[in-house]
């Protein structure tokens, strides 16, 4: 009985295994066929190397992540259904399986995909996408612009920054200020017309600038009489034609935001939330969501994994077309609910950890009902 427990383990396993390499095979070989063809007045202008070791080597592991709870749900059904459709699974749990048993060989592979996908989020793909983004910016994306204007940032508690508007390609910033204040009073105020980073110097470079020097104690009328016109407390101006400037502040910062969260890793990720969080900075919420959702979609393989096995198992009329059916159906609403959540708290209407975690939580539910209620 033992042995034939274990052939039964490597039977489902296997099939279910490589049901789902064959499908993002499938699926990938589509995609990079259509990102060719879409793309070829760019790939033109780029080396074969950099076309396939910096482009399609990078963007690959992406690209089978991305799709691999949806695959994992597929493969359940394509190979759960033809199992019932000879009724095996029926032969299967009336020899004195019990529907608990049957699924472990599908568990011990959705933890196998599960495990993959942990680590190529939440470290492979954002060292991939480092390489990626490279390759797009030199051939892709030479066009973008940064649109931003009014553009506010605080680099520090307490220290403000503001420009007009700012060109990623010169990586200039214009109509630049510089703020300090302190317990909410201002105590210095740093203008220019403009910054330009110097990346030999790796700071900035101030254009016509001028600083004001705001005194922390601000006396009376009358005590400013006593201490006399040219007191000790009296604000300070300095000019100039230009000044180098180190701050926490980089070309980067004014990235598009998709970039820089796909390039973090995990640890990365962490410590610039945290870090960001010092700061008292706004749209922090987005990193958040990310970082959990790196973690939230890979255990999600479980539970469709469960309710692709529960849906599939049982032998029904219209066959593997409906159990598909029924399958993506409930494959693409955790998809929508997953988007919906993460959108709500990007906007800071729900916290990111609860917006993340709850379509799990009421999938995870699903499951557990069509478990209970499975054909056993």
């Amino acid at each position: 009985m033992k042995l034939g427990l274990k052939t039964l383990d490597w039977y489902i396993l296997k099939r279910f295994l490589g049901t789902y390499l064959f499908s993002n095979v499938l699926i990938v070989t589509i995609i990079i066929i259509f990102d060719i063809s879409e793309k070829i007045d760019n790939f033109i202008y780029a080396t074969m190397d950099e076309i396939i070791f910096d482009y399609f080597v990078n963007v690959i592991p992406f690209f089978l992540n991305l799709l691999s709870p949806m695959f994992t749900f597929i493969a359940v059904i394509f190979f759960t259904s033809r199992l019932a459709a000879r009724y095996e699974t029926v032969a299967i749990l009336s020899s004195g399986v019990s529907y608990l048993r049957f699924l472990r060989p599908y568990m011990i592979g959705a933890s196998c995909i599960a495990l993959l996908s942990l680590v190529l989020s939440h470290f492979v793909i954002p060292n991939a996408s480092k390489t990626r983004q490279a390759f797009e910016d030199k051939y892709i994306n030479h066009t973008y612009e940064n649109k931003e204007s009014n553009i506010h940032r605080q680099i520090q508690p307490g220290v403000f920054i503001y420009m007009e508007s700012y060109n990623n390609q010169l990586q200039m910033g214009y109509k630049f200020t510089m703020e300090k204040t302190k317990e909410g009073k201002l105590t210095y105020m740093l203008c220019a017309d403009n910054i330009v980073w110097d990346s030999i110097k790796q700071s900035w470079r101030l254009n016509n600038y001028y600083e004001r020097f705001v005194p922390q104690i601000q006396l009376s009328a009358i005590a400013a009489r006593t201490v006399g016109e040219k007191g000790d407390y009296k604000e300070e101006l300095k000019y100039g034609i230009q000044k180098d400037l180190s701050m926490d502040f980089y070309p980067k910062d004014m990235g598009r935001i998709e970039s820089k969260v796909d390039v973090m890793t995990y640890f990365e990720l962490k410590e610039y939330v945290k870090k960001e969080r010092e700061k008292g900075s706004n749209g922090i919420e987005r990193f958040e969501v990310e970082n959990y959702k790196r973690t939230a979609i890979p255990f999600s393989t479980f539970i469709l994994t469960i309710i692709g096995v529960c849906l599939s198992s049982r032998k029904i009329r219209g066959g593997l077309g409906m159990h598909l059916a029924l399958g993506l159906l409930l494959a693409a609403s955790y998809e929508l609910f997953l988007q919906v959540s993460s959108i709500l708290a990007i906007n800071d209407l729900l916290p990111p950890f609860v917006a993340v975690w709850t379509p799990n939580v009421i999938y995870g539910c699903i499951a557990f009902y069509l478990y209970k209620t499975a054909q056993k």
